[in-house]
């Protein structure tokens, strides 16, 4: 698999239900394990087990330029547990059962990593995280 927007958050963003907010609301990132299995109908955060996420973060100095959404690289402190394969990047709307999963990503540069409880930083890509 590559990476790739989840296709209910491009409904999502094309019709605004649920309204999703890169601008204005929290969104964060999670790595996670390999024990995560992407599905094309996985809306929310809850599709993705707590038991697969190693460590999250929220985003900061986020831009949205071009179509293109874009924020500073991101460190997860201390981070231990299993083998980190993909980063999932949502939306937090107050509650797991309405935050809306946006992004995968499982081709970024240092994945798979192994935490070891040191820090680990995530450089995203020059270009983005990810345009529409």
């Amino acid at each position: 698999m590559a990476n790739q927007l989840y296709p209910l958050a491009k409904t999502a963003l094309l019709t605004n239900s649920p309204t999703i907010d890169l601008d204005n609301t929290e969104i964060r990132a999670s790595l996670v394990t390999a024990g995560y299995t992407y599905s094309a109908t996985h809306q929310y955060i809850t599709s993705v087990s707590s038991t697969h996420r190693v460590a999250t973060v929220a985003l900061t100095s986020k831009t949205v330029v071009n179509g293109v959404f874009d924020a500073a690289d991101a460190t997860f402190t201390n981070v231990s547990g299993s083998e980190v394969t993909q980063i999932i990047i949502w939306q937090w709307s107050g509650s797991e059962a309405s935050s809306p999963l946006l992004a995968i990503i499982d081709t970024a540069s240092g994945l798979p990593k192994v935490p070891n409880g040191g820090n680990i930083i995530v450089s995203w890509n020059a270009a983005g995280i990810f345009a529409l």
